[in-house]
């Protein structure tokens, strides 16, 4: 397999669980990079949460916000989004289930929440106050809230015909554009860059990385992730703690290329 590019989810992935990035892999990475393989980040967070990472790993390419944005080194080449109507009414929905629900709102790189807690939040200290009553006037890109259970979560998308997104450990749901996702993102980027699909590896451990994982042409879950993730995967790397990505990535990727290399006669 020649790889040309490199897809990875950050948290419980890449990052290890005190929310850092290793030495050992923002070397490897910026080998990658050397080697002229790409290297995309795929992640759930908004960009504001994902920024400080993106600042850290300096990828080619980031796809965050559940796959409804693409930035290159932060300008937005593709957006995914709902009409202000629809997320309007996905929020009122949202509110009947709980007036007090804080809901958080991604319009491009800009969110919105209805929290007055803002600046305490480590993650969105650079959201927007906004209450939910006054309706918004803006396409948007994902909405998300806590609520009382998954049956819930799901009559509000069928009601609203958008995409469901859950996350582990969490009771928190996301509503999206009904044809959005980290895959059809992916799938924008590789054709605009002319990459084939089976030129990508991707990394990841929940379960909104299944897709991802099975599309590409070598999926891999870091060994902390779910069951159902590692079910999928072509490989089972080290765990996010443990540096799992970098090290298979040099095992797999850079220390190949080398032998093929050297077998060559280039170095």
């Amino acid at each position: 397999m020649n790889t040309k590019m490199i897809l990875m989810d950050l948290d419980h992935t890449l990052l290890r669980s005190d929310g850092s990035v290793s030495d050992y892999t923002k070397r490897i990475l910026k080998e990658c990079q050397s080697r002229g393989i790409l290297i995309v980040v795929a992640t759930a967070r908004y960009w504001i949460g994902a920024e400080r990472y993106i600042e850290v790993i300096q990828p080619d390419y980031e796809i965050t916000t559940d796959g409804t944005l693409i930035h290159q080194r932060g300008k937005q080449i593709y957006s995914c989004g709902m009409d202000e109507k629809d997320a309007n009414q996905i929020i009122q929905s949202i509110m009947k289930q709980n007036p007090k629900t804080e809901i958080t709102v991604a319009a491009g790189r800009q969110v919105f929440w209805n929290s007055h807690h803002i600046s305490e939040s480590e993650k969105l200290h650079k959201a927007v106050f906004h209450d939910y009553r006054k309706p918004l006037c803006c396409q948007v890109n994902k909405i998300a809230a806590e609520l009382p259970d998954n049956e819930t979560a799901i009559e509000i998308a069928e009601k609203n015909h958008c995409r469901l997104q859950s996350y582990r450990g969490e009771n928190l749901y996301a509503f999206l554009p009904e044809k959005s996702g980290k895959i059809q993102a992916i799938r924008e980027l590789t054709k605009a860059l002319d990459v084939s699909l089976n030129d990508t590896v991707s990394f990841g451990d929940d379960r909104n990385d299944m897709e991802m994982l099975q599309i590409c042409g070598i999926g891999v879950a870091v060994s902390n992730a779910v069951s159902e993730v590692k079910a999928v995967a072509d490989c089972v790397a080290l765990s996010n703690d443990e540096d799992g990505v970098a090290d298979w990535i040099e095992k797999n990727i850079l220390a190949v290329n080398a032998g093929r290399a050297q077998k060559g006669g280039v170095l």
